[in-house]
């Protein structure tokens, strides 16, 4: 498995290539040709040459293996983002924070850790300046999903310069065209090749993390689960579910922000977002079918409005179905983590996107019947936690 290449996808970078010449503003579209015929292969070449090297200068990577990881996946804003940290505080995890996820390479990591080692023993001036960009370029969104170049994160981001993460439907809202999210319909070839350099990525951090279960948040692995069992045969999986009337018309608010801020076309929006409406059913959908379809794969299913309202019995119940040691340190890091969640002041109606509740309802009946949904109404909940 060292011997892995850096994955990189042809097709999605001719599609986006050529997606751009659609691109209405003359200004914006002769950068971002720049950015795409010269930038992009340059840097996943960097990548793909440090990957490569990583078995060579770290031998110790042969012998680092995935064992058991466990993968949180749910619809966007069900609460994985929450779930997920605090499950971070626990040190039998690893994870990666949100700046390691562009390097997917050993060498690279280690050389910025290095860095930033270096940088604190001169009074952290680096970091100080990457704290200033932070602020600046996450201001905008961070109350809708508080977030930071150092705090756990996604790691589907770690395919982004391999152009197969849905990272890049925040600059692309060409939802239809690009598909980043339907890895379990790819042919087997491709979701093959894909599985297996995450998979490399996911080892080269449990080699710089020194070992642990590798721990995994991203809303859009709702569409690979199949693909992760196949990839990692003795994965567990969490699903945090909550009201859709509640997280569709959030998601769509947050990925509607971000393209306007973007200063993307109001048409490719409005059809965007009408997809990932669309790809919002799948998304409930298919994580539980498929895990029903693998009874053997240890799972488990958390309520939302538990995880807010008693997060500490939530969390004791994911880790007794998962199979996990809790010991008494993290016990009471998660109890004292209750109730912290991050609060929005963001409130979403389905209206300002055009949904109809019934229709909502009637794609996702079993859902609503077992989680007793229909009882709060289209209204659903105060959003409080991703």
């Amino acid at each position: 498995m060292a011997g892995v290449r850096f994955y990189f996808d042809w097709a999605n970078y001719r599609t986006m290539v050529r997606l751009l010449r659609g691109e209405p503003h003359r200004s914006q579209r002769r950068k971002m040709y720049g950015a795409f015929l010269i930038g992009v292969p340059i840097i996943a070449a960097i990548h793909a040459i440090c990957f490569a090297l990583d078995p060579i200068l770290f031998p110790s990577l042969h012998r680092t293996q995935v064992h058991a990881p466990v993968f949180s996946v749910g619809h966007a804003r069900s609460g994985t983002t929450y779930l997920h940290r605090m499950m971070a505080k626990d040190p039998q995890f690893s994870y990666l924070l949100m700046y390691e996820m562009f390097f997917p390479s050993l060498l690279e990591k280690r050389v910025l850790r290095a860095l930033f080692r270096v940088d604190q023993l001169f009074g952290g001036r680096l970091r100080r300046k990457l704290d200033t960009i932070e602020q600046r370029a996450f201001a905008e969104t961070n109350d809708m999903h508080k977030t930071g170049f150092f705090v756990p994160e996604e790691d589907d981001f770690l395919l982004t310069w391999s152009l197969g993460s849905g990272f890049w439907i925040v600059m692309f809202p060409y939802m239809g065209e690009l598909d980043f999210y339907h890895v379990d319909r790819w042919s087997e070839r491709k979701r093959h090749r894909v599985m297996t350099f995450y998979k490399e990525c996911v080892r080269r951090q449990l080699a710089l993390n020194g070992g642990g279960i590798h721990l995994s948040k991203n809303p859009t692995f709702c569409g690979r689960v199949e693909s992760l069992i196949e990839a990692f045969p003795d994965a567990r999986f969490v699903v945090p579910v909550r009201n859709p009337y509640e997280t569709i018309p959030s998601l769509l608010k947050m990925l509607q922000t971000e393209w306007r801020l973007r200063g993307r076309d109001d048409h490719l929006i409005k059809n965007s977002l009408r997809v990932l409406a669309d790809q919002s059913f799948d998304a409930y959908e298919h994580p539980l079918e498929v895990l029903a379809n693998h009874p053997g794969t240890r799972s488990c299913v958390v309520d939302y409005r538990d995880l807010v309202r008693e997060p500490s019995i939530t969390m004791r119940r994911v880790y007794d179905e998962l199979g996990l040691d809790l010991s008494e340190t993290v016990a009471d890091a998660i109890d004292s983590a209750g109730g912290q969640a991050h609060e929005s002041t963001h409130r979403y109606c389905l209206e300002e996107f055009g949904l109809d509740p019934d229709e909502i309802h009637t794609h996702l009946a079993d859902l609503f019947d077992r989680f007793h949904w229909a009882e709060l109404g289209a209204e659903g909940e105060d959003a409080r936690v991703n």
